[in-house]
């Protein structure tokens, strides 16, 4: 039997002992992906016994070495948790682990009970659903409340009460063979009945802080990821918009062209089709600057045979070293489009679109400007970034850079009624070569 105190400042050592092992472990990545993997391999399970029992094997040894500290030894507990998200076998494992310091001081009863407690956890989290596991909460009173409370309005069994029933009764049983054979199983024990509640009731809640503290982290990955799929999504929706009108207006030249001029109606099919054939692929959400020039060279030659070689014309000022850096793909067809329908198309003489870029400083610049009608003061305000009230092609493009880039990129519009509208991307060059890598080893692990 031991004090009272001594008890009772063990008992919350070791759940302070509990919750500083799971924190520290929480924040390794490693451990998140061996912890959180859906299917582990068996050098990913051994991985995972290692971070878990080494550290509290020593804390088992600390018990032997330092006198009245009791805390650091909360091996029955971990295997009850090796159990319940590992299975019996990982647990068995660890509980031969857990109980070696034990069986080399004389406590030969340790062994069989770690392993006889494997047993009765791993059945235990092989017959539950894992979130009923993960749901297990460390508010005892809370849990027992909640079951009464709903036991009252409608009686159903309850997983995560028998779970807390499971540990409280193998204490229990622990406590017994502690008393009957001295000196060969350790436990805390004192004559109190309250001090003996607590002692029971304790182990529960060592075993919950650590599945509440990993949960946390597990739901704060689950939203990342799917934070990281609706951008994606998201991305890809406004990647593969098309304007209809366009679509309407190319296959009515096509109709028109076909019985004059075949071979220019024929020209036109295929500029369609690369067209239609760069959205409906799966392609990298980069591309080089030159794939991205490529495309809009096929819409342009579309838009030259609609409106005529005399009223649209283009010019590319593009800088040489440009071309293999990275870029949203299909970045500037939206931006071409909105400048022929809203700058050039409403003058009677046509117009030109010019495309520029260069790099400037750790960036790269964009430029798509044309010399059309031009918008008022309010209105070119309204297309940046001040305003969402924008026409889909220009929104279109803002929210791409603002999914890859965030704050990293600029977006400039600036128009003078009768004078044209230019709009300006500034773009980090920075993740251009980490891109590129990516992209290169996605493929080839494709292949291989």
């Amino acid at each position: 039997m031991y004090e009272p105190k001594l008890v009772l400042i063990s008992l919350l050592i070791k759940l302070g002992v509990a919750a500083a092992v799971s924190a520290v472990t929480a924040r390794a990545l490693t451990f998140q992906r061996l912890l959180f993997a859906e299917r582990r391999t068996t050098a990913q399970t051994i991985g995972l016994l290692a971070f878990l029992c080494i550290p509290l094997t020593l804390g088992v040894w600390i018990r032997f070495i330092v006198p009245n500290f009791y805390a650091a030894d909360i091996g029955f507990e971990t295997v009850i948790i090796l159990g319940i998200l590992l299975g019996p076998l990982s647990a068995l494992f660890g509980g031969a682990v857990l109980s070696l310091p034990a069986m080399l001081h004389q406590e030969y009863l340790t062994l069989p009970f770690f392993l006889a407690v494997a047993t009765v956890s791993g059945l235990y989290g092989r017959a539950v659903e894992p979130e009923e596991v993960w749901s297990f909460s460390p508010f005892v009173d809370l849990s027992i409340y909640r079951w009464v409370r709903r036991n009252l309005l409608e009686p159903r069994f309850d997983r995560q009460i028998l779970l807390l029933m499971l540990i409280v009764g193998m204490q229990v049983v622990r406590m017994w063979l502690a008393a009957l054979y001295p000196g060969l199983l350790f436990t805390l024990n004192s004559r109190g009945w309250a001090v003996k509640l607590a002692i029971c009731v304790c182990p529960a809640v060592v075993v919950a802080i650590p599945l509440k503290i990993w949960n946390s982290s597990r739901i704060e990955i689950k939203l990342k990821e799917q934070k990281r799929l609706v951008l994606e999504a998201r991305f890809d929706a406004l990647q593969r918009q098309i304007n209809p009108h366009f679509l309407f207006n190319t296959l009515n030249s096509i109709a028109s062209l076909v019985r004059f001029q075949p071979e220019m109606a024929r020209e036109m099919i295929v500029q369609l089709g690369n067209i239609l054939r760069a959205l409906l692929k799966d392609h990298d959400a980069y591309v080089p600057f030159r794939e991205e020039l490529t495309f809009t060279d096929d819409y342009l030659g579309i838009e030259v045979v609609r409106f005529g070689a005399e009223k649209l014309r283009v010019v590319k000022e593009i800088e040489p070293r440009t071309l293999e850096l990275l870029v949203p793909c299909m970045l500037l067809q939206p931006l071409i489009e909105n400048s022929i329908k809203h700058g050039l198309e409403p003058r009677l003489q046509g117009g030109t679109i010019t495309l520029r870029s260069r790099i400037q400083g750790a960036k790269m610049v964009v430029e798509v400007e044309d010399d059309g009608v031009g918008m008022a003061e309010g209105r070119a305000r309204e297309v940046g970034f001040v305003s969402r009230g924008a026409g889909i092609g220009m929104r279109n493009v803002r929210e791409r850079l603002e999914v890859l880039y965030g704050n990293s990129a600029r977006f400039d519009v600036f128009s003078r009624p009768g004078r044209g509208t230019r709009v300006t991307l500034e773009i980090p060059m920075a993740p251009n070569v980490l891109v590129l890598a990516d992209q290169t080893s996605a493929r080839a692990s494709t292949l291989s």
